[in-house]
């Protein structure tokens, strides 16, 4: 796939089933992730790859969140199941080191684009994802379970697999409506 044609026809595909990535074409989107614009060299970014029984686990931080936020039965009930909607979740994390030059705002925004590289990487070798956030991102308890520190912040939970559905095409957006000139 010819990078322009990625990037213009992106869209996250939430449908998703076994095989997950492995091999080479995991290493690429582990690559990938690395290759991020990352001011100073900070690399500051974890990644948590959960597969398999690594999904279960993750499954049962998100119980102990919901039963600790008070969610309904309805959600707690849910929660296990959440990360078995694809074959592999992907935790990303920001973490943050104090640097007088590269904001917290600057790292968490380079995790958030090794998301975005990942997921890139992912469909370019014939595979597909979703970017989830959600409230078990920002749960205490979810942060605790991956030894946070205050500062530091889950970017997101990549979901990978195989699309388990033909994707629609997503609609072109006016560019108008979103970018000005200054030019004059």
């Amino acid at each position: 796939m010819q990078a322009l044609d990625l990037l213009l026809t992106r869209s996250s595909q939430p449908r998703l089933q076994s095989p997950a990535p492995e091999g080479q074409v995991l290493e690429n989107i582990k690559q990938a992730a690395l290759r991020v614009p990352d001011h100073a060299s900070l690399t500051p970014w974890q990644f948590v790859v959960c597969q398999k029984q690594g999904l279960r686990r993750l499954g049962e931080i998100y119980e102990q969140a919901a039963i600790s936020a008070d969610k309904s039965e309805k959600e707690i009930e849910r929660a296990p199941q959440l990360p078995l909607r694809a074959p592999m979740v992907i935790v990303v994390i920001a973490k943050y080191t104090e640097h007088e030059k590269v904001p917290w705002v600057e790292q968490v925004a380079s995790a958030s684009c090794a998301v975005m590289a990942m997921q890139m990487a992912a469909v370019a070798q014939g595979f597909a994802g979703v970017w989830r956030t959600g409230s078990y991102a920002h749960d205490p308890i979810v942060k605790q379970a991956f030894d946070l520190s205050e500062q530091d912040e889950i970017v997101g939970f990549l979901y990978l697999g195989s699309s388990a559905v033909t994707p629609l095409p997503k609609p072109t957006k006016d560019s108008a409506e979103f970018f000005e000139f200054w030019d004059e």
